[in-house]
């Protein structure tokens, strides 16, 4: 097991380091640079590796912090990005081979923000085929892997960002999340994420549902994360302010550091109400995780299941459209390159109407109406992230059926629908010792609400990290 190094360190250890002189910007990025030459043959995490770029970046930061004029509270701090978030002169292939792979001519907003706020960039994570798969399975990448163990799935899509936060690839990882991808990974790797509310962190190429956002070790480097990249950003035209407008994020408590769940009204949902059903470890888990909120004075209640078997199975037709559509765009080479799985997957949306797919996009506002309606009532809302703990590795799905809808995305995906802010942190371990996460989803905008109760558990339940497998 590798042993605890600066690679492991939170952001804000990294940076009180930095500004007292006992750490240095360089030595931290030699450390992870370390970390990912030991793991990177095991868990394939990184599509693109900027080791001369970003030991460049973290040489600029040491002079800065040496000279007093730190950019900002990320500076040195090194982070890595999905490789479906732009980055100027970096291939960008959204997890599928190609006969010659795109490359970025331009930074998203994340990638401006980070860069601006003095981050060191590693580089681009992996992702599956298009990333429309819960794993690490890829055309293009192979397989990504499990830190925790390798024969298991980080979940996906953002599947390298989670192998790399849990590898210890420094504190900070960016993903995105159009149904869970965030926050699965999150649950199969003991991590704590962040789906934000729509439009909370600019993207620039905005798409219904899809939001990006940061997976760590801690709840605090989310919330670090999130301070730098939600900062407004005119390209994405479904932007929202920075937190400090919101009139739904005061937090109870005034703040983080004093968060408090007295007084707060907490749903506790057990049943999706479609795909596949929680586990009995996985609902006892959660169960005791609500439980410690109403133990510091929530008022929790059970909420009942809101989305059905037809309304999943219209969400995965509209998905499978939208792949068809980008499967038929391509040249017929290139499309016999895409993952079988995804090809099949796709197919299924390949002689829908143009009145079935209105179906289901009705049925998409529907899961939306449904999803504020059941959690109105409540602050927050503690589920499980997955039905289950991590399946293997090699797997594209949980489920070999590829005629079948996402059956494990119940809990998940209707936030991205309802454009609700969701986290993910560790509620604890199945019998077999695979890691089980909370999810925590709040109110639309209430981002810090929702962060500040991720913390307080995180506090409160005090749950040891998942360790790491051993190497060689």
């Amino acid at each position: 097991m590798s042993t605890y190094t600066l690679a492991d360190h939170t952001a804000a250890a990294l940076t009180a380091g930095f500004a007292t002189g006992d750490v240095d910007p360089r030595e931290v990025h030699a450390a992870v640079v370390e970390r990912m030459d030991d793991w990177e043959p095991v868990i394939n995490a990184l599509h693109h590796r900027d080791d001369e770029r970003s030991r460049s970046a973290a040489e600029a930061s040491a002079e800065r912090w040496r000279e007093g004029r730190p950019l900002g509270p990320l500076d040195g701090v090194p982070v890595t990005i999905k490789e479906n978030i732009a980055r100027r002169g970096v291939p960008m292939p959204s997890g599928h081979a190609w006969v010659e792979v795109p490359v970025s001519t331009h930074d998203a907003p994340i990638t401006e923000r980070l860069e601006e706020a003095g981050a060191v960039i590693l580089g681009s994570t992996t992702m599956p085929d298009w990333g429309m798969l819960s794993s690490g399975v890829s055309s293009l990448h192979g397989i990504t892997r499990s830190p925790l163990d390798p024969s298991l799935t980080t979940g996906g899509s953002s599947a390298g960002a989670g192998a790399a936060a849990a590898a210890g690839y420094g504190p900070i990882h960016i993903g995105s999340d159009i149904g869970g991808s965030i926050r699965l990974p999150c649950t199969w790797l003991g991590l704590a994420g962040l789906k934000p509310s729509f439009g909370r962190v600019p993207l620039d190429a905005p798409y219904m549902g899809r939001c990006a956002g940061p997976l760590a070790r801690t709840m605090a480097d989310v919330k670090a994360a999130m301070d730098i990249i939600s900062a407004p950003d005119d390209r994405d035209f479904s932007r929202l302010p920075r937190f400090a407008t919101d009139d739904q994020g005061a937090l109870p408590g005034g703040g983080p550091s004093g968060f408090s769940p007295r007084g707060m009204r907490i749903g506790l949902q057990l049943d999706a109400g479609c795909g596949v059903p929680a586990t009995s470890e996985t609902v006892r888990i959660i169960a005791e995780a609500a439980d410690r909120f109403a133990r510091a004075g929530a008022e929790v209640e059970t909420v009942e299941a809101f989305i059905d078997d037809d309304l999943l199975t219209d969400m995965d037709l509209f998905w499978r459209v939208r792949s068809w559509n980008d499967l038929r765009a391509l040249p017929v080479e290139e499309q016999a390159l895409i993952l079988p799985y995804i090809q099949a997957w796709a197919q299924g949306g390949a002689d829908v109407t143009g009145l079935r797919l209105m179906e289901c996009y009705n049925s998409v506002q529907e899961i939306r109406r449904c999803t504020v309606a059941a959690t109105a009532g409540f602050d927050l809302v503690i589920s499980p992230t997955a039905p289950d703990g991590a399946f293997p590795a090699e797997q594209p799905m949980p489920f070999p059926q590829v005629h079948e809808p996402m059956g494990h995305i119940g809990f998940t995906m209707p936030y991205n629908m309802s454009e609700q802010p969701a986290a993910t942190v560790l509620a604890g371990f199945t019998a077999d010792g695979r890691t089980v996460g909370a999810q925590i989803s709040g109110r639309r905008f209430a981002d810090e609400v929702v962060m500040a109760a991720g913390a307080w558990f995180e506090a409160e339940a005090d749950i040891e990290l998942p360790k790491r497998a051993e190497l060689g």
